[in-house]
């Protein structure tokens, strides 16, 4: 089953379907996943994206066998995982089991990974005689630095949960049975924030990591949100001690 979508208040979820093969992702997943994260992008009012999974795994990365089939343009895995990444919404991964090869990529791309102490991951490109693609290469460095992205890459080393935190791809590390709150805490601390900073300071801060910022766009940025009645809004409910009402205006 292809993955699905559904909507609940500022919240979307993506839940992928297929636990009996530990969640792989088959060619005709990439443009469905795509089409999920820019439909969200059309709806102001989500805020955050969270991607999960059914079963014991969260994803066993792409299906090998059908490797070649994984870079048609317009769908390729690249396409589809920069397309995460690129989500207008905050973008949480829960990781709660094994996270393989490509899905590794897809769950860096998000903007928290929060993993259960049951989880571990590697990365087995060279084993399988694959060189990886570039967006995925710089993503590692970007996100865990250029040791930790050798150590992964060339070697396939299995890393348990403990050293997934410590190299920093899980933001978040909980017992299995704690998870789930913590997700929800999460969830809702994004949601209750201004919409324009929430998803400026993304953007922004995404493309600083890569050395792709533009100091004028930032700039644009900053003056919309001191131009905004959010801001009014969030001076007035700090004031007056109550929870603020923010409508990205």
């Amino acid at each position: 089953m292809t993955p699905e979508l559904s909507l609940q208040n500022h919240v979307a979820t993506i839940t992928l379907r297929r636990p009996d093969v530990a969640n792989r992702l088959a060619p005709e997943d990439l443009p469905v996943l795509i089409a999920h994260v820019q439909q969200i992008n059309q709806m102001d009012e989500v805020r955050v994206l969270v991607i999960r999974s059914e079963g014991k795994y969260f994803c066993s990365g792409y299906d090998i066998s059908e490797v070649k089939n994984s870079q048609d343009k317009g769908s390729s895995f690249g396409e589809m995982v920069d397309t995460i990444e690129q989500c207008r919404a905050v973008t949480i991964a829960v990781v709660h089991g094994g996270v393989y090869g490509g899905a590794t990529d897809m769950a860096l791309a998000c903007d928290f990974r929060v993993g259960a102490t049951t989880t571990e991951m590697f990365m087995p490109a060279a084993r399988l005689g694959l060189h990886f693609y570039q967006a995925g290469l710089e993503r590692y460095v970007s996100r865990l630095g250029l040791d930790t992205a050798k150590r992964l890459f060339l070697t396939c080393e299995r890393l348990n949960a403990q050293d997934m935190k410590s190299c920093g791809f899980l933001t978040h590390l909980l017992e299995p049975d704690a998870l789930q709150d913590a997700v929800n805490a999460l969830t809702e601390t994004l949601s209750a924030m201004a919409p324009l900073p929430l998803f400026g300071m993304k953007r922004n801060l995404n493309l600083i990591a890569r050395g792709q910022h533009d100091a004028e766009a930032i700039a644009r940025d900053v003056f919309q949100t001191v131009q905004s009645e959010d801001l009014k809004e969030g001076g007035a409910a700090w004031r007056e001690k109550r929870k603020p009402v923010f409508k990205g205006r």
